[in-house]
């Protein structure tokens, strides 16, 4: 090793030995115990990278690096729970929103439809109530429309076996062809379209 290498890596080993229970110290005060680690070890990472502009008095320098590098923590924090928030909100399934196709649809469909995957849901969705042929939902979706027939095939299917499982009114026995989603467990004609 050069000897201008093995200098700094000494002069940052002492300043590390010497001041990190400070340093470690002054975090574990202004920060959760779970990022205090990642604090201080940026902290020095900001010494090695500027060690040639380190002062010598460091440790008042090395406390203004901790503090910016905990400031940092605490922005990407609030950004990362400020988007986590955002797509909660827009994320949600349409089913669940308030003021959604919910309201339209009666409790025990609702809650068969609940009960589907995601997937399951949007490929009958798009049909059904979007009103998309298959090949159309296929595009929607980014799948080949085989792909999409069998999706809907299965989906129908799973839909059907809830229905048959879930508790029915008498008056819920029917399902009149005017009403949403009576066309969720019905087969496609042979045309490929409904």
């Amino acid at each position: 090793m050069a000897r201008p290498e093995k200098d700094r890596r000494e002069r940052f080993e002492t300043l590390f030995e010497r001041f990190h229970p400070q340093v470690r110290a002054y975090v574990l005060r202004r920060a959760p115990q779970a990022i205090v680690e990642d604090v201080v070890s940026e902290t020095f990472l900001v010494a090695w990278r500027a060690l040639d502009s380190v002062p010598g008095e460091p440790l008042p320098w090395l406390y203004g690096v901790a503090r910016r590098t905990l400031a940092n923590h605490r922005r990407g924090h609030l950004r990362s729970a400020a988007l986590s928030a955002r797509l909660a909100r827009t994320l949600v399934p349409p089913l669940e929103q308030k003021g959604s196709l919910s309201e339209e649809v009666e409790p025990r469909l609702r809650d068969a439809l609940l009960a589907l995957t995601l997937r399951e849901r949007e490929a009958l969705l798009l049909v059904a109530w979007e009103g998309l042929s298959p090949a159309q939902a296929a595009s929607a979706l980014g799948c080949s429309s085989a792909a999409f027939r069998v999706r809907l095939h299965r989906a129908r299917g799973h839909l059907a076996q809830i229905l048959e499982r879930a508790p029915s009114d008498a008056a819920q026995a029917e399902c009149p062809a005017h009403a949403p989603g009576c066309a969720l467990i019905e087969p496609l004609s042979e045309g490929g379209k409904q």
